[in-house]
């Protein structure tokens, strides 16, 4: 599996919010009030290091799925960054209908192959890409949450709240449970392993993608369509199980700790 796609098409809401007592640099500042997490600059722009994190797990083609109006990204890395480890492609996601319809969007970028799906927003460590790369059929990779709190930017308040993915003895992924419920996950055995959005997909999920209806929040979701793929087609999701940290940079608080983690990681396109 050589290629990947990357979710950029979100509308930012969160990033766009101003944040009391917070002060960004003018740089910062002014992708930061355009919703664009991705460009965010934190040394380098934040998804230059996502980018350089394929190109290590061993990634060569990746498409960015964009909404229309991406000039910025796409003259920024034509004419500024100009990958050499990778080849970027380019989806339009039209309106922002939801993860499941982002996916959809690449679906002439992977054609039969199988390929990873990540959020622009999270820098994943390569031993996940990797690990994802080089299984066979669909998988997924789950994040221990002990080692979410230990590792990543984000507080234990919010990893708690973060969807957890139950598997059978085959180790194959049962379901995802969105934001469980404090009384159900005391139910569950340890350790609790959370989901990052960290996909590996074949042809089958864009069958799916065309079957399910929209969430009770309005959007096409990518863990409904994963489950149609399970219920309905019989696709098989091994699980990965990941013990280190995921990086996220949704808010404008995020900016400054991402940009401490990342700072010793070298980047290179």
């Amino acid at each position: 599996m050589h290629k990947a796609v990357i979710l950029a098409r979100g509308l930012g809401k969160r990033m766009r919010e101003e944040e009391n007592g917070l002060e960004l640099d003018p740089h910062q500042l002014e992708v930061a009030r355009m919703g664009l997490k991705g460009m965010i600059p934190v040394g380098r722009r934040f998804l230059d290091y996502v980018l350089s994190a394929l190109a290590d797990a061993g990634y060569t083609d990746v498409c960015l799925v964009v909404p229309p109006d991406h000039e910025l990204i796409r003259r920024y890395y034509e004419e500024e960054a100009r990958p050499t480890r990778i080849r970027l492609h380019y989806a339009v996601q039209e309106e922002p209908r939801g993860t499941a319809d982002a996916v959809a969007a690449a679906e002439a970028f992977a054609g039969k192959d199988y390929f990873l799906t990540i959020n622009s927003d999270n820098y994943y460590p390569v031993e996940a890409l990797a690990a994802l790369r080089n299984q066979s059929g669909c998988a997924v990779a789950l994040f221990e949450q002990e080692a979410m709190i230990a590792h990543s930017n984000i507080s234990p308040e919010r990893i708690r709240q973060f969807a957890v993915g139950l598997c059978n003895g085959d180790e194959n992924l049962q379901r995802i449970i969105e934001k469980p419920q404090p009384e159900l996950l005391e139910t569950l055995p340890r350790p609790l392993w959370v989901s990052m959005n960290c996909w590996r997909f074949g042809p089958s999920i864009f069958e799916a993608c065309r079957h399910i209806k929209p969430s009770p929040r309005g959007e096409l979701e990518i863990t409904d369509a994963v489950q149609y793929a399970i219920d309905r087609l019989g696709e098989k999701f091994r699980v990965v199980r990941i013990r280190a940290g995921v990086l996220d940079l949704t808010r404008r608080s995020d900016i400054a700790s991402v940009a401490r983690m990342l700072a010793s990681i070298p980047v290179r396109l």
